[in-house]
């Protein structure tokens, strides 16, 4: 069973303990923390109330992704929906990879662009600011949606960004299961149900690949019946 990280110290210690977590990895996250909170004031970014459990309710809860993913410098991380940046920006202090930061929103536009900057990510992180059906499709190694839609809605709008090797990353609440079973067959296979570490009832949906039309059985073939023409 899963041990759930429930406070501000469990999120720190485990994300300190990850393979490759530096002190300036650490020092990096405090900085967007700190970003966060100050930009809270002037726009409603995360609920007020997960302001002071930061580390457990929105880094953490972003940085448990890596469970399920090793990105390479050359590999591309697409995150939808990305608001504040959860899981976004963790992903892109925390490993390698190309991050585009998906997001339709203005303000949170002009946000991100300025925690790009804030945190020194301007050459590795874009912001892709248009609804996602007016995004150029591009190929993603990994794609990653946190509150952003339903599945069935997630998969239609990012299913052409995705080949049979992109790693799909999409936390979600405690309908996790009942909004896989709402998916055709085909997707229901690519996906299975991961435990979250930051809340016992929400879970991840993590898969590879893309839908292919499952197989279907081939009707038995009947030989023709020979007719015997009679001697006369």
């Amino acid at each position: 069973m899963t041990d759930i990280i429930d406070s501000e110290d469990g999120g720190r210690a485990w994300i300190a303990a990850q393979p490759g977590v530096s002190r300036e990895t650490m020092a990096a996250l405090d900085q967007l923390v700190a970003f966060v909170a100050d930009e809270a004031k002037h726009q409603n970014l995360v609920s007020a109330s997960t302001l002071a459990m930061m580390w457990q309710r929105h880094i953490l809860d972003s940085a448990q992704l890596l469970r399920f993913a090793a990105p390479q410098a050359d590999e591309l991380w697409i995150d939808l929906g990305s608001g504040a940046g959860f899981p976004g920006l963790v992903i892109a202090l925390m490993a390698p990879c190309r991050v585009m930061l998906v997001e339709s929103r203005a303000l949170r536009i002009a946000y991100l662009e300025r925690a790009i900057a804030h945190l020194g990510l301007e050459d590795r992180v874009t912001v892709a600011g248009a609804a996602l059906d007016r995004v150029e499709t591009v190929a993603a190694d990994y794609i990653s949606a946190r509150a952003f839609a339903p599945l069935p809605r997630l998969i239609e709008g990012a299913e052409r960004f995705s080949t049979e090797k992109t790693r799909w990353l999409l936390p979600k609440g405690r309908n996790a299961r009942a909004e896989l079973e709402s998916v055709s067959s085909a997707w229901q296979h690519v996906f299975h149900v991961e435990q979250s570490l930051t809340d016992p009832d929400a879970a991840i949906l993590v898969g590879t690949g893309r839908a292919t039309p499952l197989a279907r059985p081939q009707p038995a073939r009947h030989r023709p019946t020979r007719r015997h023409r009679s001697r006369s």
